[in-house]
C-alpha cells in the first residue's frame, strides 16, 4: 500500500511541481514589473509634486505682476479723472465766456439796430422840421 501512496505522491509532484515552478517564476516576474511600476508611479508623484510647486510658484508671481498692474492701472485712471474733471472746468470756464460774449454781441447787435432807428427818427425829425419851417414861412 505504501508502493500506491508513494506513486500516487509521485505522479502529483511530478505533475504539480513543474507548475508551480511556472507559477514561482511568472509570480516573481509579476513581482519585478509591480515594483518597476511602483518605482515608475514614484518617479511619476515627484514629478507630479515638482510640476504642482512650479505651477503654485508661477501663479503667485502672475497674481503679485497682475496686482501691480492693477495698481498702475488704478493710478493712470485716477490721474485721468483728475485731468478730465479739469479739462470740463475749463470747458465749463469757457463755455461761461462765450455765453457772456454772445450776450454782448447781441446787445451790440441791438444797439447798432437802436441807434439806426434813432437815426432814422432823427432824419424824419429833421424833414418835419423843414416842412414846418417852409410852412411857417
Amino acid at each position: 500500500m505504501m508502493d500506491i501512496g508513494e506513486t500516487i505522491r509521485k505522479a502529483i509532484q511530478d505533475f504539480i511541481l513543474p507548475e508551480l515552478e511556472v507559477i514561482k517564476a511568472e509570480n516573481k516576474e509579476i513581482r519585478t514589473a509591480l515594483e518597476l511600476t511602483n518605482k515608475r508611479l514614484d518617479d511619476i508623484n515627484i514629478h507630479l509634486v515638482d510640476q504642482s510647486r512650479r505651477i503654485d510658484e508661477v501663479r503667485a508671481e502672475l497674481t503679485k505682476r497682475i496686482d501691480e498692474t492693477n495698481k498702475r492701472i488704478d493710478s493712470v485712471h485716477r490721474d485721468m479723472v483728475m485731468r478730465i474733471d479739469k479739462t470740463n472746468q475749463k470747458i465749463d470756464k469757457t463755455n461761461d465766456r462765450i455765453d457772456r460774449l454772445y450776450e454782448v454781441i447781441v446787445r451790440r447787435d441791438e444797439f447798432d439796430k437802436f441807434e439806426m432807428k434813432m437815426m432814422r427818427i432823427e432824419r424824419d425829425i429833421a424833414e418835419m422840421k423843414e416842412e414846418i419851417q417852409k410852412v411857417a414861412a
